[in-house]
């Protein structure tokens, strides 16, 4: 089995949802023509160097595997027919310079995916600092409350 890396490109004009569903699509095919998926990276939308297809922008993914050659054959028939998909590109790792390259961007994309759930936790501390600011806030209001009452006596 060799190891392989395709880079494809989605319209820009896609829901979340629908580029969740082509994403699915394409890891589909790649599992059930006997591939094996190592990683995927989801890099978003990204700036075309030229329009393509009257497209400015494009979403990107890139998906590791190993795969016989046969199976790149009717990935990028089905890549070719999507009508999502404005650009694609197959890069096959042979070398062992490459092999140590390729180990490293699956080890790459792997920590990316890794790391989303705790993205989510972050915004759990900042709702934590808010509450902390609000009671000095309130701890001011009430110093400046007893500072009037002085004043005033």
């Amino acid at each position: 089995m060799n190891n392989y890396e395709t880079l494809y490109v989605l319209k820009p004009t896609l829901t979340d949802e629908e580029t969740a569903a082509n994403i699915a699509k394409i890891e589909e095919i790649l599992v059930r023509e006997g591939a094996e998926i190592l990683a995927t990276d989801k890099m978003g939308m990204r700036r075309l160097a030229y329009p393509v297809e009257k497209n400015e922008r494009g979403v990107y993914t890139i998906v590791y595997f190993k795969a016989e050659g046969t199976v790149i054959n009717e990935l990028e028939r089905n890549l070719k027919f999507n009508e999502e998909v404005i650009k694609y590109l197959t890069v096959r790792y042979t070398k062992k310079k490459e092999l140590t390259q390729f180990e490293k961007l699956v080890k790459a994309a792997s920590v990316v995916k890794e790391e989303t759930p705790k993205a989510e936790e972050t915004p759990v501390e900042t709702e934590a600092a808010v509450e902390t600011t609000e009671t000095a806030t309130e701890s001011t209001e009430a110093t400046e409350a007893t500072v009037e009452t002085t004043t005033e006596a």
